[in-house]
C-alpha cells in the first residue's frame, strides 16, 4: 500500500494503524513522492490526501489514470461539499473518506476496494437472493450496453467514461433493471459494508453517474425511490 499524507501526525498514525492491521505500508509526504513511488513500485492500493503541497491528491489521481493505471485509490479529504467530492471522483478516485475519520472506516473501505480488485470466488455464495452474479460478459437494459470483461459501457452509441466504482454501480443497476434496490443492498454489493443512514457516499455516486448518463431530451434512467433506494428504468 502507498500512503500519501502531508500532515505528519496523521501520516504516522495511519502508517502505524495500517501496519498493525497487516498492510505493508510505504508512506510519503506529498504528491511528487507519491508519483515517484507509484512508478517505482506499483502498490496494490493508494491512500491519498487531497490537500497536499505542490502536486495534490487530485493531480496524482489524474496522472495515474491518464497513464492507464487502474490501481484502486481511496482519497482522504477535509472537504465536505458534494462538488468537492465529485471532483475527486472525476479525477479517477474509487472512494473517499472525510476527515476527521474513524480508522475502522478506512479499514472497511480499503477491504472493499481490495475485494473488488481481487474477488474471492467463494464470495459468490454470499450474493443476496435475487441478485445474479456478474458472469455474463455483455449485458443490456434501458438503452445501456456494458462489456463487463472489458469494463466498457455505452448509452446508445456514446461510450461512458466511468470510474471503477461508477462502473460497478451501473452494472448492478443494469443487471437488476426495473427492480428497486435498497440502500443496504447496494452498499453491501458495491462497498461490502453498510455505512449507515447518515452516509452521503451512495447519493454522491448516483448523482455523478446520472451526470454521465443523462442526455438532453432523453429520459432519465436512474430513479430515486424515496426512503428505499434506486431503480434503473427508461420511463
Amino acid at each position: 500500500m502507498l500512503l500519501a499524507e502531508d500532515d505528519r501526525a496523521i501520516r504516522h498514525a495511519l502508517e502505524r494503524a495500517l501496519s498493525l492491521e497487516g498492510y505493508q505500508v510505504t508512506a510519503v509526504a506529498d504528491g511528487v513522492e507519491a508519483l515517484a513511488q507509484a512508478h517505482k513500485t506499483p502498490p496494490d492500493v493508494l491512500l491519498l490526501d487531497v490537500m497536499m503541497p505542490g502536486i495534490d491528491g487530485l493531480q496524482v489521481c489524474r496522472v495515474l489514470r491518464a497513464e492507464g493505471d487502474r490501481t484502486p485509490i481511496l482519497m482522504l479529504t477535509a472537504l465536505v461539499e458534494t462538488a468537492d467530492r465529485i471532483a475527486g471522483l472525476d479525477a479517477g478516485a474509487d472512494d473517499y473518506v472525510v476527515k476527521p475519520f474513524d480508522v475502522e472506516e478506512v479499514f472497511a473501505r480499503l477491504r472493499a476496494l481490495l475485494r473488488r480488485t481481487s474477488p474471492d470466488p467463494a464470495a459468490l455464495a454470499d450474493v443476496p437472493k435475487g441478485l445474479p452474479a456478474a458472469s455474463d460478459r455483455q449485458i443490456e437494459a434501458a438503452g445501456l450496453r456494458m462489456d463487463v470483461q472489458a469494463r466498457r459501457a455505452w448509452r446508445g452509441e456514446r461510450e461512458l467514461e466511468l470510474t471503477r466504482t461508477e462502473f460497478e454501480l451501473l452494472e448492478l443497476l443494469v443487471r437488476n433493471a426495473g427492480i428497486v434496490l435498497d440502500h443496504s443492498t447496494i452498499y453491501d454489493r458495491i462497498w461490502g459494508y453498510d455505512f449507515g443512514p447518515g452516509s452521503k457516499n451512495l447519493a454522491v455516486y448516483v448523482g455523478y453517474l446520472r451526470r454521465k448518463l443523462d442526455e438532453p431530451g432523453a429520459p432519465a434512467l436512474i430513479h430515486t425511490v424515496r426512503g428505499v433506494g434506486y431503480v434503473l428504468r427508461e420511463d
